[in-house]
């Protein structure tokens, strides 16, 4: 009897690397979601695995505890909510303002994205228990922003055109002031239109730069 014709699948294979990397990609979003629906104490590994179709000792295998899976899928979604230097330059004009307003949008709208919200939820309600996902998320996801803007506006005081004594702490201050800001307003489900969103950021950037100009 031809055994390859009484089993047409033949003798499963093991998988490519590229399925590997898309079965952990899905693992660690099946965590994040658990974890956002459970809370980090009523998570198990069972519910994530069996949601997965996992075995218990295939997570483990990669993931010892329950803590390093949460790290994990938060350190992911932090890696995936990084603004990218390409699309700030990309809303940069000749008007500072503009820009400015534009950089606050852009960074607006991606925290408030479903997977931004979710990112800004489990900063919110873990980061006491796990000091390291605040740190990852402003040195990976706010950083460079922060970094963008002190940049931008390091070369305006070069210009002359502002008065800023050290251009990081006042990016570090736009970014509290116009970005943080309506951000926290969102996030305690104040109904904000597109329109409000716009006008708090004129708001803040006309306040900020207001301050910045030489006197």
């Amino acid at each position: 009897m031809n055994r390859l014709a009484a089993s047409p699948r033949g003798r499963a294979g093991r998988p490519t690397k590229a399925q590997m990397v898309a079965r952990h990609s899905e693992l660690l979003e099946a965590a994040l979601n658990h974890f956002l629906d459970k809370g980090f104490e009523g998570a198990t590994i069972e519910a994530i695995a069996a949601e997965v179709q996992m075995t218990k000792r295939t997570i483990y295998t990669r993931y010892p505890d329950k803590e390093s899976l949460f790290l994990a899928a938060v350190l992911r979604a932090i890696e995936h909510n990084v603004t990218s230097a390409e699309r700030l330059r990309a809303v940069v004009t000749d008007d500072l303002a503009q820009t400015l307003a534009n950089i606050a949008r852009l960074r607006i709208d991606q925290v408030m994205t479903p997977n931004g919200l979710r990112l800004q939820r489990v900063v919110n309600t873990e980061s006491y228990r796990f000091p390291e996902i605040f740190g990852w998320y402003y040195q990976l996801s706010a950083r460079p922003v922060i970094d963008f803007l002190a940049e931008l506006l390091g070369a305006e005081v070069k210009a002359g055109r502002l008065a800023i004594i050290e251009p990081e702490t006042a990016a570090n201050l736009f970014v509290t002031m116009v970005i943080s800001a309506p951000v926290r307003a969102l996030m305690t489900s104040a109904v904000l239109s597109s329109a409000e969103i716009d006008e708090r950021i004129r708001a803040g950037v006309h306040l900020f730069l207001y301050g910045a100009l030489p006197r």
